[in-house]
């Protein structure tokens, strides 16, 4: 039981890390997120009617032999936007490499230095957070701060 709630918690994590995730052309040699969020909402789009399309269409043709393939393809459509988030759920919950932790921790204070209000930075900051100041830096900080990063 404990399994499931720990696979629940991460999807639901990796729904909050798809939102928060800047979608910036700045991050995509840096970081994967852009493309698996991008291939993650695709899948939420597209999978659910491949996989109803798989199953109807052994279904209008009366073809029983090959219903369980069907339904093997139905599945595994279905379990692809779900994987993505899974996986995004697992990213956002681990802890930052130093090097990483030290840019969070740098671009935190920047936004801190202009006055703007933060959540307290973290002493073991975690890829949501990273996400979190990252979003905010681009909203809040004009281009010649950011120029020193990206």
């Amino acid at each position: 039981m404990s399994n499931r709630v720990g696979i629940i918690h991460s999807l639901k994590d990796g729904q909050k890390y798809m939102q928060v995730w800047p979608m910036r052309k700045e991050l995509n040699l840096l970081f994967p997120e852009s493309r698996i969020i991008k291939a993650t909402r695709f899948g939420i789009k597209v999978m659910p009617a491949v996989a109803a399309i798989s199953v109807l269409t052994q279904m209008s043709f009366q073809n029983v032999q090959a219903m369980p393939q069907a339904v093997v393809v139905a599945l595994f459509a279905i379990s692809l936007p779900l994987q993505g988030m899974w996986w995004l759920g697992n990213r956002a919950n681990t802890q930052l490499p130093p090097a990483l932790a030290g840019w969070y921790r740098e671009i935190h204070a920047k936004i801190v230095e202009t006055g703007s209000a933060l959540e307290p930075i973290k002493s073991k900051p975690r890829y949501k957070e990273l996400a979190m100041v990252l979003n905010r830096a681009f909203r809040q900080l004009d281009k010649t701060a950011l120029e020193r990063w990206f």
